[in-house]
C-alpha cells in the first residue's frame, strides 16, 4: 500500500510503514481492496491522495477531518472534499463554503473538489483514511489514527505552518503541534449541529493567509 504514496512522503514515513501496527493495518485494508473493493471508500488509488496532492515540503496549511464520506461516489481522499460531479454538497462542506463567502467574499464554488487547495499547499488530512460504505467511523481504531498522528507531529515540528482544527476531535491533536513556531486556529466543526456556535465568523481563511504572508509565504487562493 505504501507504494501508492509519493516519494517525498514515502521517504519521511518509511520507518512508520515498517512498524507492526501499520503492517497489521495494511494487511486488513489490502485484503478488503483485493476481495471486496465495494466495501471500502475511497478507491485504492486515492487512499493517499491528500499526500500525493501536497508533498511534505510544500505544506503551508493543515486541515484535519475525521474519516472519508461513506456515500458512494463522494470520497476522493481529501478531507471534506468530494468528487467534482457531487451536488448538492455535503452539509459540512456547504458550511465551509458559506464561511469562505463571508470571510473573503468569494462566490459559492462550482465544485466541491478541493484539489486546488491541496495543490497550493493545503494538506487535507483525515485522521482515518478509509471507511465502510454507509458506516461512518467504521475504520476507527485500526491504526490509521496512530499513522496520521505521526504525520501531524512531523509537520507540527516545522515552522510557519497553519493548522485549522475544526471540532473537538481535531482539537485533540493540539498536543502534537509546536504552538510556538506554528499558528493553530480552532473553531467548532462546520457541521450544521455546531457551525452556528462559532465556525461561522471564525475568519480562518483570511487569518491563515495573513499569517502566511507574515512568514514570507504566498497566500492560498481559496477560490475554486
Amino acid at each position: 500500500m505504501e507504494e501508492l504514496i509519493e516519494n517525498n512522503w514515502s521517504d519521511i514515513l518509511n520507518k512508520e510503514f515498517k512498524k507492526k501496527y501499520f503492517l497489521n493495518l495494511k494487511s486488513f485494508i489490502e485484503d478488503i481492496y483485493k476481495n471486496e473493493p465495494h466495501l471500502i471508500y475511497p478507491n485504492r488509488e486515492k487512499i493517499f491522495h491528500a499526500f500525493n496532492s501536497c508533498p511534505f515540503e510544500k505544506v503551508k496549511v493543515v486541515v484535519i477531518g475525521q474519516d472519508p464520506y461513506p456515500t458512494k461516489g463522494y470520497a476522493n481522499g481529501l478531507c471534506f472534499s468530494v468528487n467534482s460531479n457531487v451536488y448538492p454538497y455535503p452539509k459540512s462542506l456547504n458550511n465551509i463554503f458559506k464561511e469562505l463567502q463571508n470571510d473573503l467574499s468569494f462566490a459559492m464554488p462550482k465544485s466541491g473538489n478541493l484539489e486546488k487547495w491541496a495543490n497550493q499547499g493545503v494538506l487535507l488530512l483525515n485522521s482515518v483514511l478509509s471507511v465502510e460504505p454507509g458506516n461512518p467511523g467504521s475504520h476507527f481504531n485500526l491504526g490509521w489514527e496512530k499513522f496520521t498522528d505521526k504525520v501531524i507531529q512531523l509537520i507540527g515540528n516545522q515552522n510557519g505552518i497553519v493548522f485549522l482544527l475544526w471540532g473537538n476531535k481535531s482539537q485533540k491533536k493540539v498536543c502534537l503541534i509546536n504552538s510556538k513556531t506554528n499558528l493553530i486556529l480552532v473553531a467548532p466543526h462546520p457541521s450544521p449541529l455546531s457551525a452556528y456556535r462559532g465556525f461561522f465568523g471564525c475568519s480562518h481563511f483570511s487569518k491563515a493567509n495573513n499569517y502566511l504572508i507574515s512568514k514570507g509565504k504566498s497566500p492560498i487562493n481559496w477560490g475554486l
